[in-house]
């Protein structure tokens, strides 16, 4: 994606920019010389921290809006006027930091921007331990910046550049390496690993849901493909806002999918169909639900996923007789091609 691969450098010149005005600041300080222009690094530090915690979550989250960049920008300004009036810190005749009456805004902002971010990549994940990993290793790092130069110190703001760097590296590593699992438009996981995922442990698949998206044929011929592209992203959300426990999601075609939900009650998985439907339902989209519970994982999973298959083509049915569609010969030729 060239969009994301822009951010990415631009993020890198970011952290490159920082660490050296890092640098010179911290000589400055040591040499106790040029007071004034360390104050002038201290504030470009101050604000350059929370925008580059923001560039990471503009880059990462998907679909993420430029006003995430607004806190910042605020705090840039402050950070600014505190060179002139020392409201966050300033230096006193003896080269000494002082931390003023809004000294701890800064931290508070990232800190913030962190929680955000956080929340953010757990809450689009597909659940996976392999995607949940990275995450807490860049919560890690990311809340070392916040409380270790309290811990030990000044001296670690020297090397925070460095473990944000390390961060972003794992993760974009990590996320290279997601590519064969996931699919590029909606982020779940998709047809390769569906087959791989069921064939590991089958006895502990207790349910599978079936998911169809309703009229998607008719966005893309009235609207673009484009418009039935920000519908299935859409919905993914949806889905994924949806799973809870050993539930995960997957895209095995243009406008279905697959949840595989192990070691689940018959209760759970009534109430992960009840909750997307609830989900999209706040959106101007729909979809077809479907499910089949296997009491200790007895059916085979092809049986399974006929049966959710069924249950799912059967709400399609409801769904069209229901809002005046007369055809449905696009769906049965789909029923009739899975079950041939």
């Amino acid at each position: 994606d060239k969009k994301i691969s822009k951010r990415v450098y631009i993020l890198i010149f970011s952290v490159f920019l920082l660490s050296v005005s890092v640098f010179v600041e911290f000589r400055f300080a040591d040499t106790g010389v040029h007071s004034t222009v360390r104050t002038v690094l201290m504030a470009l530090r101050y604000s350059a921290t929370p925008f580059i915690i923001s560039q990471v979550t503009f880059t990462l989250v998907k679909k993420q809006r430029w006003f995430i960049f607004i806190p910042a920008l605020l705090l840039a300004a402050i950070n600014t006027a505190s060179i002139f009036t020392g409201i966050v810190f300033s230096i006193d005749a003896d080269n000494n930091f002082i931390r003023g009456p809004l000294g701890y805004l800064p931290f508070i902002t990232v800190g913030l921007y962190c929680v955000f971010l956080i929340f953010m990549l757990i809450r689009r994940s597909n659940k996976q331990r392999m995607e949940i990993v990275p995450i807490v290793f860049m919560s890690a790092a990311l809340g070392s910046g916040l409380i270790f130069p309290f811990v030990f110190g000044s001296n670690y703001s020297q090397i925070f550049c460095t473990t944000i760097a390390i961060a972003l590296y794992v993760y974009y590593v990590f996320s290279i390496l997601q590519l064969t699992k996931k699919d590029s438009l909606t982020g779940l996981l998709n047809r390769q690993a569906y087959y791989a995922d069921v064939a590991r442990n089958p006895e502990d698949i207790t349910a599978l849901v079936s998911v169809d998206m309703n009229g998607l044929k008719k966005i893309n011929d009235e609207e673009g493909h484009a418009a039935g592209d920000e519908a299935l992203s859409t919905l993914s959300l949806c889905f994924k806002r949806s799973l809870r426990r050993r539930q995960l999601c997957y895209r095995i075609g243009g406008d279905e999918f697959v949840i595989v939900c192990r070691k689940n009650t018959e209760a759970e998985v009534a109430g992960l169909a009840e909750r997307i439907k609830t989900s999209v339902s706040e959106t101007k989209y729909s979809c077809s639900v479907g499910y089949f519970y296997s009491e200790g994982g007895a059916d085979s999973i092809d049986e399974m996923l006929k049966r959710s298959d069924e249950m799912m083509y059967a709400e399609k049915a409801k769904h069209y007789l229901e809002t005046g569609k007369d055809s449905l010969k696009r769906e049965s030729s789909i029923l009739k091609r899975a079950y041939r």
